[in-house]
């Protein structure tokens, strides 16, 4: 094995596509959920303070946080290809409280182990996936996790808006599909090698300092310099997505006065704008260009957006200018440099738990705004614009100042760097 790649066929594309799915999972999750939750509303009579406690506990925010610091740690102490198969039956377990739920209670417990297992999904999808990538393509890899991210919610806002008329079954239908996809990608998993470049470093710092090498380790200067610049970057960027990819159907439907079925197809369509803006300018450029100058741009066409909301009443042509901006935008931001960076700042042995604690502070103060957000719509929807527009604009901040240069660069030279 090279230090960037192999030859078996787990370095290669399809490898990359199997630990990619877990991001069709994750984001399919909460946008399911996100267009279901008018339907649980009515029929449950769901106050607003529960409709806040669900976008707190689930896939979107404190039970992906949990899951996230668990798995990430499992992964760097165990290998990543034997947390995939057990977490995708941890998955499919939960998502059936979701297809099956009578009452709201089975809801919180749908949402509460289906957060736990996506959250320790991210992390071992995104080490592996930067262990195996070809030195000058981790951008591209990368990329098609993003995508995948993507296209999980564009599958199941189409679905939903499809299945409307059943109402319920509708709901629960789109439910099973996610769970049935977890059983089979739970099979197909099972015959992938595991990370050539974890198992060698394993071997050669022995079994116990490789226990060591954990959360004491990453208080280390450099390690925590690059903890708080990504829990910050990605932090306030992720308050507005969070808020946008769980409540933008509900607040279309309360604020705007959209129907139910226009709310759906304007989340379809955002998405649908960020996997072209991920094809043709994150995958194509991102390994190849300033990647600092690259999020910035991205940051500024993201703020730009949400400021068009906040400015202007929520009418169609301002929700349309909305989703186009953000999206594009958000197609070679934050959440995709996330991903990259936090693989590329930390060595072999350290790199899911990094991503596990960073994801997990990032999606817990999430739940903690979430609770808040229906809340603040219910009073006056301005002043909440206007805060989501600062989270956008902070985050662009944070990237203008520390946002690293990596581009081209080998996994050991940025190390060597570090």
């Amino acid at each position: 094995m090279s230090k960037e790649g192999g030859a078996r066929d787990d370095t290669g594309w399809k490898g990359t596509i199997l630990a990619a799915i877990a991001n069709y999972i994750d984001a399919g999750s909460i946008v399911a959920s996100a267009a279901t939750l008018s339907i649980w509303v009515e029929q449950y009579h769901l106050s607003t303070p529960f409709v806040g406690l669900l976008g707190a506990i689930g896939a979107n925010s404190i039970s992906a946080g949990i899951g996230a610091i668990v798995g990430g740690r499992l992964c760097d102490l165990f290998g990543r290809r034997r947390i995939y198969l057990a977490n995708m039956a941890f998955y499919a377990v939960g998502m059936m409280w979701l297809v099956f739920a009578v009452a709201p209670w089975m809801i919180v417990a749908g949402f509460i182990q289906v957060g736990l297992a996506v959250g320790a999904a991210v992390p071992a999808s995104w080490s592996l996936i930067a262990d195996q990538a070809p030195q000058g393509a981790r951008g591209q890899r990368s990329g098609l996790a993003q995508v995948l991210w993507y296209l999980g919610p564009v599958v199941v806002l189409l679905a939903s808006l499809a299945l409307m008329p059943l109402g319920m079954l509708g709901a629960r239908i789109v439910f099973a599909h996610l769970a049935i996809l977890a059983v089979g990608l739970m099979l197909m998993r099972s015959g992938m090698h595991e990370s050539e470049r974890w198992a060698a470093a394993k071997a050669e710092a022995g079994a116990e300092a490789a226990k060591l090498a954990g959360v004491k380790e990453l208080l280390k200067r450099k390690h925590l310099r690059s903890m708080l610049f990504l829990v910050g970057m990605y932090g306030a960027w992720n308050l507005w997505a969070g808020t946008n990819g769980f409540f933008l159907p509900y607040i279309l439907h309360t604020v705007g006065a959209q129907t139910q079925a226009a709310s759906i197809a304007f989340q379809a369509l955002s998405f649908t704008v960020g996997i072209f803006s991920i094809v043709f300018i994150f995958m194509r450029w991102s390994d190849r260009v300033n990647q600092r100058m690259m999020f910035v741009t991205g940051a500024v066409v993201g703020t730009a957006g949400m400021a068009v909301m906040a400015l202007f009443p929520l009418t169609t042509p301002v929700a349309l200018t909305y989703v186009v901006l953000t999206s594009l935008g958000g197609g070679f931001g934050a959440q995709p440099f996330f991903q990259l960076w936090s693989a590329e700042l930390f060595p072999t042995l350290l790199r899911s738990t990094a991503q596990g604690i960073a994801f997990a502070i990032v999606r817990i103060g999430l739940g903690v705004w979430s609770f808040f957000v229906p809340i603040l719509t219910a009073t006056g929807f301005t002043t909440l614009a206007w805060i989501l527009t600062g989270f956008q604009a902070a985050s662009g901040i944070i990237g203008i100042i520390w946002a690293p240069r990596n581009e081209g660069k080998s996994l050991e030279q940025i190390q060597a760097e570090l």
